[in-house]
């Protein structure tokens, strides 16, 4: 029989002498430290506050909050409570995080690709492009953004009169203005939830038909003409249910009145400014993450695809990217979230996200301090953490799976 090796008895002086539980012990030690530290300054600020007659509450959201949102997604208006102008601010904020991580990701991926062109001028250009944007605050890009729109659209006033200096497109539907773009604003009437959720259910329908696809395709070798069927299920059946349902979504269209724009939906300039900003200063980020991520790939990968006769477009969105991709994410999980707490720039231009609401006017006005900066903390911590679970989870999905 083998000799057995009697495990070693536990003794809490291993704690700190084995080295399998010291570092354990170290950072538990190091947390309740924290805590502590954490619970003491609470409990400090909330006994000064208290002595001053100012005891912490959040009662404050229930007031009505007296300031109206130039730009919102829900309904809102003056009259309505603080709470609801926060939750008008964090729509705001998640509005132009998920624009800009699209377009800045279309940006850098363009201009990471590019940079690498043999093509000198479109290689110089590029170089250009990231060089000068990277090192210039984003604050500015954002002030001269703004600045641009404002002196190169047309005003309000030249759409005014007979024979107006300026006239709206697509059919007299959209007016681009220095203060903004008007555009039609849908309308919904009764039915019109079935028509959307028939909407959301195709969606469903092309996510599951695409995996389909691509499972069929890696069994069989054979291909579908997957986007027109995935155009026809995205069209179809939500049209099929709009006529049935008797068109219960109409249209609202942007109407000049005396001084203004009358009707239609409104997209602030001081939202496209942000958005164009953020996007173009943190596409030059990821702009440097795809460089890299593509150099990490080894050459040899291209010269298999051209020697199988792939052109290099083929090449670079088959083979070298999906494996750049391993590389990519990690630093793009970053821009993403210093693209969200950027944001919170929005105020320089006028646009009302959450720390012009919440952090901003309600602070001023209810002189809740402490309680408003708390809440703007959480909101940011939460939208980060989830940014970040998902693009980590994203990651992980796409790791080479060793055997």
């Amino acid at each position: 029989m083998a000799d057995q090796t009697a495990s070693p008895t536990f003794r809490l002086s291993m704690l700190i002498y084995d080295s399998r539980y010291r570092s354990l012990t170290i950072q538990v030690i190091a947390l309740m430290l924290f805590m502590l530290a954490v619970a003491w300054l609470l409990s400090n600020a909330a006994s000064n506050l208290a002595a001053l007659g100012k005891p912490i509450n959040f009662k404050f959201l229930s007031q009505p909050a007296g300031y109206d949102i130039n730009q919102k997604i829900i309904e809102y208006n003056s009259q309505m409570t603080h709470g609801r102008a926060a939750l008008v601010g964090i729509l705001n904020t998640l509005l132009v995080a998920i624009l800009g991580c699209i377009t800045a990701t279309f940006i850098g991926v363009l201009a990471g690709v590019l940079r690498l062109s043999n093509n000198w001028i479109v290689s110089r250009i590029m170089t250009f492009y990231i060089e000068i944007v990277r090192n210039v605050p984003v604050l500015l890009w954002i002030l001269l953004t703004m600045a641009v729109l404002i002196e190169s659209l047309p005003k309000i006033a030249s759409y005014r009169g007979d024979n107006p200096a300026s006239s709206m497109i697509l059919g007299d539907s959209v007016a681009i203005t220095n203060a903004g773009i008007f555009i039609p604003s849908p309308v919904f009437g009764d039915g019109s939830m079935v028509v959307v959720a028939t909407f959301i259910l195709s969606i469903i329908g092309i996510l599951v038909f695409g995996r389909w696809a691509k499972a069929r395709q890696a069994n069989t070798g054979q291909t579908l003409p997957t986007f027109w069927i995935k155009l026809g299920i995205l069209i179809v059946p939500a049209l099929l249910v709009f006529i049935v349902m008797g068109q219960p979504i109409t249209l609202e269209y942007p109407v000049m009145e005396k001084f203004r724009f009358a009707g239609g939906y409104v997209i602030r300039n001081s939202l496209i400014a942000l958005w164009l900003a953020l996007s173009i200063y943190t596409g030059a980020f990821i702009a440097e993450a795809v460089r890299a991520g593509i150099q990490a790939v080894s050459h040899g990968q291209s010269e298999a695809a051209f020697a199988l006769g792939l052109r290099p477009g083929r090449t670079m969105s088959l083979v070298v990217l999906p494996q750049a991709l391993r590389v990519i994410i990690p630093p793009m999980i970053s821009q993403y979230l210093n693209l969200t707490k950027n944001s919170s720039l929005a105020i320089a231009v006028g646009y009302m996200d959450i720390t012009g609401t919440l952090g901003g006017i309600t602070l001023n006005q209810t002189g809740r301090e402490m309680e408003s900066l708390m809440l703007l903390m959480a909101a940011y911590l939460t939208i980060s953490i989830t940014v970040s679970l998902l693009m980590n989870w994203y990651n992980e999905s796409i790791k080479m799976k060793e055997r």
